[in-house]
């Protein structure tokens, strides 16, 4: 998208006038944290369990949010609006700012520096969606707090991109012999009783909003969950694999490692998934 509006402070200003200080520990520390939202029929899907997650992540990491979270909603509304997005998503970072240096510890009079953007981008109708995932296993070596959502990527960075060197389409990250989840995305199989299994919540893997919503909806359609560690072996020999982010919604996994899964094909699990979730992403924007 060439000449999007972007907010940044207070300011909506053009893409291309948009400056932060190379001081700012958003870009000398990844001192920041950040959500993606959804976007179908030009609203914001789950925006509201985002938001918790951004106050959770910011009093983590003593951060301080310099406008309410229903201002934020506006201001995400608005940029949906000056930007004419349909469908896509609004990205939101906050880092601790900058008071002019470089120094480790935290600034005392800091200003947080607060900036948001869109991206368009087709949601519902993914050709991977359709196709399914193929993924590696790669050793996790992110940082302790995956819970909290900061811009400290490069770990899943080199895993994406050594899945995409290799011919996949995604890394699924490993710690002590089990999954922890994919490089940004919860992981998931299915066992051939047709149990939806995936890492249970903890400081090892993000708290997914999408995941979230899933568990739910699982739950309603009494589909079986259970939340317990599995293996890449296990993985390799499921029913059914598949991730779950605020973008994909759900995507099947078709193969991990040299391993086919589903026949090479997306599975019933899956697929049913996806479909439930985007009805219900559907009805919260009509």
């Amino acid at each position: 998208m060439l000449n999007r509006i972007v907010y940044i402070n207070g300011e909506y200003i053009n893409e291309h006038d948009a400056k932060v200080s190379i001081f700012d520990r958003g870009f000398l520390f990844a001192d920041a944290v950040y959500e993606v939202t959804a976007v179908i029929n030009g609203k914001l899907v789950d925006n509201e369990g985002h938001m918790a997650r951004l106050t959770r992540s910011c009093h983590e990491l003593q951060l301080t949010l310099p406008i309410k979270v229903e201002e934020i909603a506006r201001i995400q509304n608005e940029l949906i609006r000056l930007n004419q997005i349909t469908e896509g998503g609004v990205y939101l970072q906050l880092t601790r700012g900058s008071d002019g240096d470089r120094e480790f510890g935290f600034p005392e009079d800091a200003q947080p520096t607060l900036v948001m953007f869109t991206q368009s981008r087709s949601l519902l109708d993914s050709q991977k969606a359709k196709e399914g995932l193929k993924v590696m296993t790669i050793e996790d070596i992110r940082w302790h707090r995956r819970d909290i959502k900061t811009t400290q990527l490069l770990a899943s960075a080199l895993a994406k991109q050594a899945a995409h060197d290799q011919g996949f389409d995604d890394a699924w990250l490993t710690e002590n012999g089990y999954i922890t989840e994919g490089s940004s995305n919860n992981a998931y199989i299915v066992t051939a009783d047709d149990t939806v299994v995936t890492r249970p919540l903890s400081n090892d893997i993000l708290h997914g909003i999408t995941r979230a919503a899933l568990m739910k909806l699982a739950e309603e359609k009494q589909i079986k969950v259970e939340e317990r560690l599995f293996t890449p072996e296990e993985a390799m020999s499921a029913k059914e694999a598949f991730i779950s982010s605020a973008t994909t919604f759900v995507y099947p996994v078709v193969k991990i490692n040299d391993k086919v899964i589903s026949d090479g094909k997306p599975g019933p699990m899956a697929n049913r998934l996806r479909d439930i979730y985007i009805e219900l992403a559907v009805k919260q924007t009509s």
